[in-house]
């Protein structure tokens, strides 16, 4: 891979951010047409691995992604090129959507933009589950922790108990897959 400038970083994660409809649940597809398929900055394995990390850090999950990746492409610079990229387009329609709220909620079609833009949300929550599935679903065993964890959220187990149970879990598999190769 080629050095990255930081001023590139921030471009693209500009765009991300301006792009970035429905919270971080709908980055991957976004991360993936951006940074994988148009730039070739990252693997689908990497951002699939740092959306899982992501969730389980503290915080919203795009910025821990953008600190991640512009960590990953130009250390210390990227992280904040990537991460003042994914938050100045956000925060400059937050400034113009506040000053325009009152105007904007009186116009008609406004509702229908909304509606618009919900669907597209579902598609892309549904993509993403779709990546998550095929990465994190490869065996029996997998399927039937999803099936516990899914069953103990129905349940209404807090999400950082499922968190941590699955962490600790994850940690004893890798543990003995290698006493077993040892």
């Amino acid at each position: 891979m080629q050095k990255v400038n930081s001023w590139n970083i921030f471009k693209a994660f500009f765009k991300i951010g301006a792009i970035l409809l429905g919270g971080g649940y709908v980055i991957i597809p976004i991360m993936k047409q951006e940074l994988i398929e148009k730039r070739n900055w990252l693997s689908d394995d990497e951002v699939c691995d740092y959306y899982c990390v992501s969730q389980c850090l503290p915080g919203i999950i795009a910025i821990n992604m953008s600190i991640l990746v512009g960590y990953k492409l130009r250390k210390i610079k990227g992280m904040f090129a990537s991460v003042f990229g994914m938050t100045l387009s956000p925060f400059v329609s937050i400034v113009i959507v506040a000053n325009l709220l009152s105007k904007i909620m009186s116009i008609s079609f406004i509702e229908g933009l909304f509606w618009g833009v919900n669907l597209s949300v579902i598609v892309l929550i549904y993509l993403t589950l779709k990546e998550m599935w095929q990465k994190s679903i490869v065996d029996i065993f997998s399927f039937i922790w999803f099936l516990i964890i899914l069953l103990l959220a129905i349940f209404k187990v807090s999400p950082a108990i499922l968190i941590i149970i699955s962490l600790i879990l994850g940690l004893l598999i890798e543990k003995a897959r290698r006493m077993k190769n040892a």
